[in-house]
Parts: C-alpha cells; structure tokens; sequence
C-alpha cells in the first residue's frame, strides 16, 4: 500500500466546522475519481467522527480536532479523525447501535453503527482523560478510465 497524497487538517470543535471537514475531506478523495456514492459514503462517515468530536469528546468546551487523510495508488482511502478530548470509557459498549452518553440532547447513538456501514474498516482506540482517534478505510471501486 503506497501512499499516493495525504493531507492533515485542524480546526476548532464547532458544529459550524462539521460541514466544513466533510467538504474538505470529500474534494481531497475526489483525486481517486470515487463515485457519487462513494464521495457521499466517505462525506457521511467523516460527518459522524466530527460531531461525536464535537458533541461528546469536548461537551462544553471547545478543543481541537485533527483529520488525516491518506490516499493510496490502490484506490483507499485512509482517514483518521483525532481529538484530545474526555475519551470514551468503554469502546464496546459506545460502539453498540442505539447508545449514547447524550440522550438529553436527542442524539440516536448510531453514529459508529454509520460510520462502520459506510466504510470498509473502522477501529477506535480512545483512553479517558486523553482523547479517542478514529481510524476509517474505504476500498473505491475502479471505474474504467481509473487506471
């Protein structure tokens, strides 16, 4: 796997900056010729890891949260989204569909459920008190013409 491009971002753990990683993220995929689908796929799951950044790694307060993204000549794309944030105290049980730490706030608790069902691999390392990374692969299909 040999990386093709990547491209790191930081920004402030604001909603507004949610559609704003998304969008940035999406044209920098858009090297690897993706389909529609997929660009709205990798659009949504990096859509998923900066709220749960926003809206539960830094509750009331505002941090940093980092985008990695990396683009390989085997069509992948590897995206890895970090915050230093309170951490998750138990991965498993936040990664199970329906579960939230933020019920007051209306929230369903599916957004790893999301992010797992539009990429090919998700892992999440988090410690708290230090922050959680988000690591996600998606495989693009090979269009003709994509080489």
């Amino acid at each position: 796997m040999t990386v093709q491009n990547e491209m790191t971002l930081s920004f402030e753990s604001r909603s507004s900056n949610e559609s704003f990683a998304r969008s940035a993220v999406s044209a920098f995929a858009a090297q690897l010729d993706p389909t529609i689908a997929e660009l709205n796929e990798i659009r949504t799951a990096v859509s998923e890891a900066v709220t749960n950044c926003v809206v539960h790694a830094y509750r009331d307060t505002i941090g940093i949260i980092r985008i990695q993204v990396k683009l390989t000549e085997d069509h992948q794309i590897l995206i890895k989204v970090k915050d230093t944030g309170c951490g998750i105290e138990n991965v498993s049980r936040a990664m199970e569909p329906l579960y939230t730490t933020a019920p007051e706030e209306e929230r369903t608790g599916l957004g790893f459920a999301v992010m797992q069902s539009f990429t090919d691999h998700l892992s999440v390392r988090s410690k708290p008190g230090k922050g959680t990374t988000i690591t996600m692969k998606k495989v693009l299909s090979r269009r003709v013409g994509n080489g």
